[in-house]
């Protein structure tokens, strides 16, 4: 496994044995998501070079510490942009004879802030107790509160209920207190 800024350099410097690489690792398993998600090849294509697009735009701008492996980012930064690209295209109206006024620079804008807001949640996650880490990883996987009672050992849902409340009142307040929050709501 290579350091993550070795990846990050390739990107910048436009190292094409490197950037192969990282489509050898990466790409299939965007694929297959995007696949599983009702997507086509082209999508994933364009989702995949748009997170790399998107990677090297914000570490030419301000360089960043991708805190997980490289591997995991980008399948999380394209399966956040596709998702959202899924959401979006629910309320599109598809005319041929109308041209799309989107914006790519404004896309490409989003995407990063969107990758910017997951770091930082993620981050304050990191922060809170092992325990309501593990209550809350189990809650945003939609886990039902008795399965998550059995798997933790707790009497019953009804504690889970109320440990999550607490744990993400918590992170709420973590996240909130935090200067860069209010940057990061207003964008």
């Amino acid at each position: 496994m290579k350091d993550n800024s070795l990846y990050l350099n390739a990107l910048l410097n436009d190292d094409s044995q490197v950037i192969k690489e990282i489509y050898e690792n990466n790409f299939p398993n965007v694929l297959r998501f995007v696949f599983q998600n009702k997507g086509l090849q082209a999508d994933a294509e364009d989702i995949f070079q748009k997170v790399l697009i998107q990677i090297t735009v914000r570490y030419r701008r301000e360089p960043f510490e991708i805190k997980t492996s490289f591997n995991a980012y980008i399948f999380t930064a394209c399966k956040n942009l596709w998702r959202r690209q899924l959401n979006k295209s629910k309320y599109e109206v598809t005319n041929d004879k109308i041209v799309e006024l989107r914006s790519e620079a404004r896309e490409l804008a989003l995407s990063v802030l969107e990758q910017e807001r997951w770091e930082f949640f993620q981050e304050k996650l990191e922060l809170i107790s092992e325990n309501c880490k593990e209550i809350l990883k189990r809650f945003f996987k939609k886990i039902p509160y008795k399965a998550i009672a059995e798997e933790l050992d707790y009497n019953d849902e009804r504690v889970v209920r109320q440990r999550v409340f607490k744990c993400k009142t918590k992170l709420t307040n973590m996240i909130q207190q935090d200067l860069r929050f209010k940057e990061l709501k207003e964008l």
